[in-house]
């Protein structure tokens, strides 16, 4: 070959690879749906402007692993196992939310999905933000059968800050029926919330459609309700709209007449004033008139959890009656006890008490937790579906279940798990009514407790608080809607003084935006162009109301500092950290010592011990110990750190590590009636990672001014033979006594429950030794095994430690 041509080729190959990827890159590939198929991988097509649905499905399965499915030109399809690898998994797990992939499965091990397999060969390096920008045969080019359905196994770690989470959520189809509300008919139903009675619309196109109520059942009616939020339906009375409609009917049908020569009012101009004045009746019949309904035959079962998921019929665009001779389906519900208030109902529903949810942000989720022979226990994940989920929302007064969570997706649990393989039909009255399986250690861990999110009614507690001034939109001062004498609404600010963490919970819990990281006081480093005035002070919460206004705070506003700088202010999250003290250790491990003084002057100075020791004649004489051991486990979803930042920490020379917390936890001893005979408090500590579950790696280290705090899934462990760790009880005589335990005793730190902060042990003293028996965490048990508890601190056995 000469050299010209050479040169040519080169210069024509040079050109054709910086060419040829730009124009892939610029180019709108055509539908490649209904070209042939090719053995040869082509890139994808561009991404759309929409970011690409991804989920996981199959059964049975974990919150982290599936059959993967995407949503593409409307329908939900698959993914085909030819050349899949773990790359690919990679990519999807990332978009689904989760760090990386473990693992990858083939020939449909999660079960055959339907419709489209939407892509084919898929390649991916690894890096790529979304399986669109990996190559493929194109979108809908396939040549394989549902039984090679590719699924993935994620490692069950979220990336932080991620939104969306994995849900075993209902097969539906989106396409046909998404939003449902309930419309109010008669005038005054309008200003109650939330709405429990009224039409049936479900979203259309830019506005509302009705469903003919021919055929209409109070399946169809529970359905709908379980939707809205709410547990059961109740009887509509139909001859009432009947009326309403018939009545409207002859108000549009009467004659037109003219006015009187006299002036007076005919009976046209009679009947045009009432038509003008629109009411319910008349509303419901043009309605009908104006042929709006979108569906004519609904026959649910009552178990879904969706109108979507039930058997439906749509109007044809040509037909020439969309409802012959029906009107659209009318409703009523019956509210839970929560949402209650302004419904007007006389009885109430009774919801159950040996179930409950814990560790949820928001009203209606939670770890789902059964009460057997008086001791709170978790569910294992099992076979945790969307029918189980529901019968437990429904028994706790919400409506069906929205998500049904696996994996300790709202914290884990710290007692027995009673329950495995739940397979409720959907009709049940109580989880306790479904089918289970017996329970053995090797089934299940804590790491799999099930959880719920139910829906809720809404009650548009959001728009009457907002927060503003913050640096994102999880943070800000607090600000309330309030209305003046003559009905006008403003915006104002609320009173620092005496705001915690609890008051900031439930602030945080009205926006909708999880926990309160921090209740702050003072907010002047906030942005202050908007500022209002101060309108409402001395705001007290117990930290499980729904709204601020359902809290106590004064009549009149009185601020000692009513600048705006020191208006209360929230630092939001979705997730917080929750600590619980091992009971069982602290039975296990309790002694006394009687420890000589030379050998406390450490422990006095760090204020260990009771009033009395500064009395004492140092360094002869002893103090008598009551020595234990703890073990702070983290079970919630976020680190628990020290509010203050490391530059405010305290050196402590005789320990030789900083102080991050002025007071972590309280060691008391009481007497029958709860009268303190005895007191320490553990402010001689250090938060670290002792230990950790299997998987999780360790991050906190008191050692070289090492960051402070306890991870999830691991727990931090002050040994009984450490300085600090007992109560002085020198001064305590023989007797029968409560030892109490409370950590995070001033809610310093944000948790996602305070409730089982606090653990309690029957206490025998006799002078020479001590009993512990019947420990446990503050809501371990049934109401009525803490009433008995409280009355007989006695001694219920003699073991001894």
């Amino acid at each position: 070959m000469d050299k010209s041509r050479y040169k040519q080729q080169l210069a024509f190959s040079l050109l054709l690879g910086l060419w040829l990827p730009y124009c892939l890159t610029q180019t709108t590939p055509s539908n490649t749906a209904t070209s042939k198929p090719t053995s040869t991988p082509t890139p994808s097509p561009s991404p759309r402007p929409e970011r690409l649905k991804v989920r996981l499905a199959g059964y049975p399965r974990k919150h982290n692993e599936g059959r993967i499915e995407l949503f593409y030109k409307g329908e939900w399809g698959t993914i085909c196992d030819d050349d899949f690898t773990i790359a690919n998994a990679h990519v999807l797990c990332r978009h689904l939310g989760f760090v990386s992939a473990t693992g990858w499965t083939h020939s449909a091990k999660y079960g055959k999905g339907q419709g489209k397999i939407w892509l084919d060969n898929v390649q991916c390096h690894g890096g790529e933000k979304s399986i669109e920008f990996c190559k493929s045969r194109g979108w809908g080019n396939s040549d394989c059968t549902h039984d090679e359905d590719a699924g993935v196994v994620c490692k069950d770690e979220r990336i932080p800050g991620f939104v969306d989470s994995n849900v075993i959520d209902a097969q539906v189809d989106e396409n046909k029926v998404e939003e449902v509300r309930l419309r109010p008919v008669v005038g005054v139903a309008k200003k109650k919330l939330p709405i429990t009675e009224g039409v049936v619309e479900v979203k259309y196109k830019d506005g509302w459609a009705q469903i003919c109520d021919a055929g209409w059942t109070v399946k169809n009616t529970r359905v709908v309700c379980g939707m809205l939020g709410f547990p059961h339906e109740r009887k509509v009375n139909k001859n009432f709209y009947k009326r309403l409609k018939k009545r409207a009917a002859e108000k549009v049908s009467r004659p037109k007449v003219n006015v009187s020569a006299g002036g007076r009012q005919t009976p046209k101009a009679k009947a045009i004033t009432k038509s003008k004045q629109s009411s319910p009746g008349k509303r419901l019949y043009l309605e009908r008139q104006k042929n709006n309904f979108l569906l004519h035959s609904v026959a649910c079962t009552g178990t879904e959890v969706h109108l979507a998921a039930c058997p439906l019929e749509f109007n044809k665009p040509n037909a020439t009656s969309s409802c012959a001779g029906g009107m659209p389906a009318v409703i009523s519900c019956m509210p839970g006890p929560l949402f209650m208030q302004n419904s007007g109902l006389k009885k109430k529903l009774k919801i159950s008490t040996n179930v409950r949810l814990k560790g949820g942000a928001k009203v209606g989720e939670g770890r789902v937790e059964v009460l057997k022979d008086n001791v709170w226990g978790t569910v294992c994940d099992d076979r945790w579906n969307l029918l189980s989920a529901s019968v437990v929302c429904r028994e706790l007064g919400f409506g069906s279940a929205k998500e049904a969570l696996t994996g300790a997706r709202m914290g884990q649990g710290m007692g027995p798990i009673y329950m495995n393989e739940v397979k409720c039909l959907g009709q049940e009255r109580s989880i306790w009514d479904c089918p289970v399986k017996n329970i053995t250690s090797e089934n299940c861990q804590h790491s799999e407790d099930a959880a719920v999110r139910c829906n809720v009614p809404y009650m548009g507690l959001e728009t009457s608080i907002r927060i503003t001034g913050g640096r994102t939109r999880y943070e800000g001062r607090v600000e309330v809607l309030t209305s003046d004498p003559n009905g006008t609404q403003s915006w104002g600010l609320i009173c620092g003084e005496n705001w915690s963490t609890k008051e900031a919970m439930v602030a945080c819990r009205q926006l909708g935006l999880g926990y309160a990281n921090q209740g702050l006081q003072e907010t002047w480093y906030w942005d202050s162009s908007n500022v209002t005035d101060m309108v409402m002070s001395g705001v007290k919460c117990t930290g499980n109301e729904m709204a601020l206004s359902q809290c106590q705070y004064h009549k009149t506003v009185s601020c000692q500092r009513a600048a705006a700088k020191f208006a209360a202010g929230v630092i939001c999250s979705e997730t917080a950290s929750d600590l619980v003290l091992n009971a069982s250790l602290v039975e296990q491990t309790v002694y006394i010592e009687d420890r000589p003084l030379h050998m406390l002057y450490c422990a006095a100075e760090e204020d260990c011990l009771s009033k009395s020791a500064a009395k004492a004649n140092w360094p002869y004489g002893h103090r008598r110990l009551l020595r234990f051991s703890s073990q702070i486990h983290n079970i919630g979803r976020a680190d628990f750190k020290p509010k203050a930042g490391r530059h405010s920490w305290v050196w402590h020379a005789c320990h030789g590590h900083y102080h991050s917390m002025d007071i972590f936890t309280h060691y008391d001893l009481l007497n029958a009636n709860g009268t303190k005979v005895a007191e320490g408090h553990k402010a001689s500590f250090c938060l670290e990672d002792t230990d950790c579950q299997e998987g999780i790696s360790k991050r906190y280290e008191c050692a070289n001014f090492g960051d402070q705090g306890i991870t999830v899934g691991c727990w931090d462990l002050y040994r009984h033979d450490i300085d600090c760790q007992w109560i002085d009880i020198t001064d305590v005589k023989p007797g029968n006594y409560i030892m109490q335990v409370v950590i995070n005793p001033n809610y310093e730190v944000a948790e996602s429950d305070f409730t089982n902060n606090a653990m309690k042990c029957n206490c025998k003293y006799d002078g020479h030794r001590i009993w512990f028996h019947n420990c446990h965490i503050g809501d371990a048990l049934s109401e009525e095994a803490e009433r008995r508890f409280e009355k007989y601190p006695g001694q219920l056995n003699n073991k001894i430690s």
